[in-house]
C-alpha cells in the first residue's frame, strides 16, 4: 500500500523540501500518463458546447515518460520503508542535481522606472490598451463573483467569455488585475489605479462572504469534477489567471489586501489538492493535471518569494507536470499533439523553480524547450502552434493556416526568452525576443481601435488577420483567452527594454531599441532612448542615448551595454561616446562602455539594417523555396490574395531584389471619388477591372483597391497630388505596383494591365472646388466616365464628347480628388514577382489586408 503523503511532507517542511514524486514508497509509479485528455482548444470547447459535458473528451496521443525524480525514486531500495531513510536518499540525489540556490543573474527593471515615449509605435499601442483598460466597467467586470458568492449583482455581465454560463469566466479578469497593475506602474494613471481598486476591493467582498478563501466567478462543483476526471473547462486555469493578477496589485500595486487574499485563496487549495492525495494517490493528483491548469507552479513558486511560507514551495512542485518536463529531461523533442499555451506556462514555472532551488535540470529543461520550439515549431514571427497545438517537428509548411499562431503562445514564449537572457546574457534570446514582440504582439491590435484584438494570427497564404476562425474580438462580447494576455502585453511593453546587472561592477543592459527613458536607481542615473524612425529608402538604424545623473557630485562608475543584434552586419556599423568615435565588437555581442557618467553624456549608435531571408522550418525538400523575409528585426509580409511566387536574383544580395519605396510615393497617392444620392463611390481596381464600388472603411482590402499613385509621364516632380493638375499621368494600382489603368478605346470598359494609358489629370468639367477629370491624352475630348448602373456606380469606361458636354455628362466625367485611402508604410518594398510585382510591409501593420508571409523563390 502506499504510504499517506501529506504526513510525511509536513514533517519535511522543516527545511527539507524534497520533489514530490520521490515520496512514493512501496510501489513507485512506473510512468505517468501524460496526454491532452481533458484539453481540446479552448476554441473547439466553446463552439462544440462541452462546456456542459460530464465526459472526458479523449486524445489518442499518450506519452508515457518518467520524471528523472521519479527514475531516481525508482532505485530506492525495497528494504527501506522509513520516512528517515526515504529523505536521506532524496538528499543524496538532491545533492548530485546541485540543488543550491543560484545568483548572478540580470535583474529587470521596475516598470515605475521605465516609460515609453508616447509619439513611437510602442506608445501608441500602450495608451490604446490603456484606453480599453478605463472603458471596462468594475460592476460587469465582477458579476459572476458576486453571483457565485451570493453578493447582490449589478447591471448586467459581459458576454463571450466571461458570459455567466462560460465554465471560463473570471480568467480575464485576473488578466485585468494583472494589466492594470503593469499599465499602473507604466504610467501611474490615477484614474486606472481607483478602477482596479475596485476591482479588489468587490472581489474581497466575495471571498469574504464565501469564508472559506475560496474566489472564484464559478462555483466549487467544477473542481469536483476536475478531480473526477470529469470533463470541465480548465478551473485552475482561471485560478491561475486571479492569484496572478492578486499579487501584481501587490508587487505592482502595493495592495496588501491583495496579498492577503492571494493567501487565503492558496490555502484553501492547498488543503484541496491534499484531500485528493488522501484519499486517492498521488498519482490521481497527476492525472488531474492533463487537465490545463495555466501556471499555477508559476505563480505559487513566486508567492513563495514573497512569503518564504514552505507550504507555497510544496504545493508550486505539485503543479509541475513531472511528465512533461520529464520529456523535456530527457531532451526528446515530442512535444508535437500537446496544447501548446497548457504546457509553455508549465515550463515558465519550472524555470523560477530553477532560480528558486538553484536544481540545475530545470535551467536544461528551459534551454532545451526554447531550443526544440525554435527550432522546429516555430514561425518567422517567432510565434508557433497551429490550431493550438504544436504539430509535427519542421512540419511548418503543413501549419500555415488560417488558425496558425495562437497570440498566447507567444506572449507565454517571451517569458521562456526572457528567463534563458537573464541567465545567460546570450544575444540569442534577446533577439528572439525582439523578434517576437515586434511581429507577434504588436500586430494583434487593430491600429489605434481600442480593444479589438486577435485571438490567432493566420499565416496561410493571402490571410487577413479577420480570416481566423475568430476574426477580431468586440470590446464587450469576446473575453478570449488571448484578450486577456493581449491586455497584459500591451501593459508590460517597457519590462524588457533594460536589465540590471548588480555587483561590484554595476552594469545595465539594453537588450531592445524601443524610444524610452529609464531611472536606473542603483547607478543614479537616467538614460533617455532616442530611435529614429525606420525606413525603407534609409537602411539603418540609429539610436542616441543621452545619460544624466540624478544626483549632485560624482556618480560611481557603472557600465553600459548596448545589443548589437544578430541581425546587422560590421561592415558599415558605427557607434561613438560624446563624438569621438567607438570600436564596435561583431553582431551577436554586446558594446559596453564603462565610466562615471556625466551630465550631457551621449551614445550613438548607427547599425546596418539589411534584408535577409529565412527558410520555413520544414525538411522536407519540396518546401525548401519556401522563405519569409525580414528586414532588421521586422517580418515583411506582401499584399497578396495568395500569389506567392516571387524573383531572387542569384548570386546577387537581397536587397537587389526588394526596391524600397521612398518617402515621396505617399504624396502622389490618390482616391477619386463620385456621391450619388447619400452614398459615396470610389475608383476601384476589381478584379483587374476598374469600377466605381461604395466608399470602404480604411485597412482593408477594398481601401487598397481604391488608391492609385500618380506616376508622371515626365520627370517634372510635383511634390502633392493637388499639384498635379494639368499634367500627364498614369494611374498606377496600389497594391499591384507596375500594375496602371488602361483604356481600350471608346465605350470599352477600362482594366489594369502591365500597360499604360496616359490622361492629363484636369480641372474638374463639373467645375467644382477640388474635383478633377482625366482626359485621354491620345484621344482628345475622351474622358474616364462613370455610369449608373442600377442605380448603382460601377461601369467606368471611356467616353468622348462632342462640343460642349452637357451637365450629365460633366458630373459623370468629374470626381473628387482625395488623399488615398491607403498608404505605404515607412517600412515598404516592391518585390518582383513571376506573375506580378508585390508591396511589402511589416506584418505588425496589417489591419484587415490580406498579406503573404512565405513567398516561393523556386521560380
Amino acid at each position: 500500500m502506499q504510504v499517506q503523503l501529506f504526513p510525511v511532507l509536513i514533517k519535511m517542511l522543516g527545511g527539507l523540501l524534497i520533489v514530490l514524486p520521490l515520496l512514493l514508497v512501496e510501489s513507485v509509479l512506473a510512468d505517468k500518463v501524460c496526454t491532452n485528455s481533458g484539453v481540446q482548444s479552448h476554441t473547439a470547447r466553446y463552439q462544440l458546447n462541452l462546456l456542459s459535458s460530464k465526459n472526458a473528451s479523449s486524445r489518442d496521443h499518450l506519452h508515457l515518460i518518467p520524471s528523472d525524480d521519479q527514475t531516481w525514486a525508482n532505485l530506492i531500495p525495497r528494504k527501506m520503508l522509513r520516512d528517515e531513510d526515504v529523505i536521506s536518499w532524496n538528499l543524496l540525489y538532491r545533492k548530485m542535481k546541485g540543488s543550491d540556490r543560484v545568483s548572478g543573474f540580470l535583474r529587470e527593471i521596475s516598470l515605475h522606472d521605465v516609460r515609453l515615449d508616447p509619439d513611437s509605435v510602442y506608445g501608441v499601442a500602450q495608451h490604446t490598451n490603456l484606453v480599453y483598460l478605463l472603458m471596462l466597467d468594475v460592476d460587469r467586470l465582477v458579476w459572476s463573483f458576486r453571483k457565485t458568492a451570493g453578493v447582490e449583482t449589478r447591471g448586467k455581465p459581459y458576454g463571450g467569455w466571461e458570459s455567466p454560463d462560460i465554465e471560463l469566466r473570471g480568467h480575464f479578469v485576473g488578466h485585468y488585475l494583472s494589466a492594470t497593475a503593469q499599465m499602473w506602474a507604466s504610467t501611474h494613471n490615477d484614474d486606472l489605479r481607483e478602477k482596479m481598486s475596485s476591482v479588489v476591493s468587490a472581489l474581497s467582498e466575495c471571498q469574504s462572504k464565501i469564508g472559506t478563501g475560496y474566489l472564484s466567478a464559478f462555483p466549487t462543483e467544477l473542481f469536483d469534477r476536475f478531480e473526477a476526471l470529469e470533463g470541465v473547462w480548465a478551473p485552475y486555469y482561471t485560478i491561475h489567471k486571479i492569484l496572478a493578477g492578486l499579487l501584481d496589485q501587490y508587487t505592482l500595486a502595493e495592495n496588501a489586501q491583495a496579498l492577503n487574499m492571494t493567501k487565503w485563496m492558496v490555502d484553501y487549495f492547498y488543503n484541496r489538492v491534499q484531500r485528493v492525495i488522501s484519499k486517492h494517490t498521488i498519482e490521481r493528483h497527476w492525472l488531474t493535471l492533463n487537465e490545463e491548469t495555466g501556471g499555477m507552479n508559476d505563480v505559487l513558486y513566486k508567492l513563495y518569494t514573497i512569503s518564504g511560507d514552505q507550504k507555497h514551495l510544496l504545493l508550486a512542485r505539485l503543479f509541475d507536470k513531472p511528465c512533461f518536463l520529464g520529456l523535456l529531461a530527457l531532451k526528446a523533442d515530442d512535444i508535437s499533439g500537446f496544447h501548446s499555451n497548457t504546457h509553455i506556462p508549465i515550463v515558465v514555472g519550472s524555470q523560477l523553480r530553477y532560480e528558486i532551488t538553484g536544481e540545475p535540470l530545470y535551467k536544461e529543461i528551459g534551454r532545451f524547450f526554447m531550443a526544440i520550439v525554435n527550432s522546429s515549431h516555430s514561425y518567422a514571427t517567432g510565434g508557433t502552434s497551429v490550431d493550438e497545438f504544436w504539430s509535427d517537428p519542421k512540419r511548418m509548411a503543413s501549419a500555415l493556416e488560417d488558425d496558425s499562431e495562437e497570440s498566447c503562445t507567444t506572449y507565454n514564449m517571451l517569458k521562456v526568452s526572457r528567463y534563458l537572457f537573464r541567465w545567460t546574457k546570450e544575444m540569442a534570446y534577446a533577439d528572439y525576443y525582439e523578434r517576437a514582440l515586434t511581429n507577434g504582439v504588436l500586430g494583434i491590435q487593430r491600429g489605434t481601435d481600442p480593444g479589438v484584438m486577435i485571438y490567432l494570427l493566420p499565416l496561410r497564404p493571402g490571410a487577413s488577420k479577420p480570416g481566423s476562425i475568430h476574426g477580431w474580438g468586440t470590446k464587450f462580447d469576446s473575453f478570449w483567452c488571448c484578450y486577456g494576455t493581449g491586455i497584459e502585453s500591451f501593459s508590460k511593453l517597457g519590462d524588457s527594454i533594460y536589465f540590471e546587472e548588480k555587483g561590484n561592477k554595476p552594469g545595465l543592459y539594453l537588450i531592445q531599441y524601443i524610444p524610452s527613458s529609464v531611472y536606473w536607481r542603483s547607478s543614479q542615473v537616467e538614460l533617455r532612448q532616442k530611435v529614429e524612425r525606420v525606413v525603407s529608402w534609409d537602411q539603418r538604424l540609429k539610436v542616441t542615448v543621452n545619460i544624466s545623473p540624478k544626483t549632485q557630485g560624482k556618480v560611481a562608475s557603472s557600465t553600459l551595454h548596448l545589443r548589437i543584434p544578430l541581425w546587422t552586419q560590421s561592415h558599415g556599423s558605427k557607434a561613438s561616446l560624446n563624438g569621438q568615435k567607438l570600436s564596435l565588437p561583431a553582431p551577436g555581442s554586446f558594446l559596453s562602455i564603462t565610466k562615471s557618467w556625466g551630465p550631457g553624456d551621449q551614445i550613438s549608435l548607427d547599425l546596418p539594417l539589411i534584408i535577409r531571408s529565412e527558410t520555413i522550418k520544414d525538411d522536407r525538400p519540396k518546401y525548401a523555396s519556401l522563405e519569409a523575409f525580414l528586414y532588421g528585426p521586422y517580418l515583411l509580409a506582401g499584399l497578396s490574395h495568395g500569389d506567392w511566387d516571387i524573383k531572387i536574383k542569384p548570386n546577387a544580395s537581397l536587397s537587389n531584389s526588394f526596391t524600397p519605396i521612398p518617402s515621396s510615393y505617399n504624396s502622389h497617392l490618390i482616391t477619386l471619388a463620385q456621391e450619388s444620392g447619400n452614398s459615396s463611390f470610389v475608383l476601384t481596381n476589381s478584379a483587374r477591372l476598374i469600377k466605381m464600388q461604395k466608399s470602404p472603411k480604411p485597412g482593408t482590402d477594398a481601401a487598397l483597391r481604391a488608391t492609385f499613385r500618380l506616376n508622371f509621364k515626365t520627370s517634372e516632380f510635383k511634390s502633392t497630388a493637388k499639384d498635379a493638375v494639368g499634367s500627364s499621368v498614369m494611374l498606377e494600382s496600389f497594391d499591384y505596383p507596375g500594375m496602371y489603368v488602361l483604356h481600350h478605346g471608346e465605350g470599352e470598359v477600362m482594366g489594369v494591365s502591365q500597360e499604360s494609358s496616359v490622361f492629363r489629370l484636369a480641372a474638374g468639367l463639373d467645375g467644382k472646388n477640388g474635383s478633377v477629370s482625366l482626359e485621354s491624352e491620345n484621344q482628345k475630348g475622351c474622358y474616364v466616365y462613370s455610369e449608373v448602373v442600377n442605380d448603382s456606380r460601377n461601369s467606368v469606361k471611356l467616353k468622348c464628347s462632342s462640343g460642349s458636354p452637357d451637365a450629365g455628362f460633366r458630373g459623370a466625367a468629374s470626381f473628387m480628388l482625395k488623399e488615398g485611402m491607403s498608404e505605404y508604410h515607412p517600412i515598404s518594398f516592391i518585390a518582383q514577382g513571376v506573375k506580378r510585382n508585390f508591396v511589402l510591409s511589416p506584418l505588425y501593420s496589417f489591419r484587415d489586408e490580406s498579406y503573404t508571409v512565405y513567398f516561393n523563390t523556386s521560380s
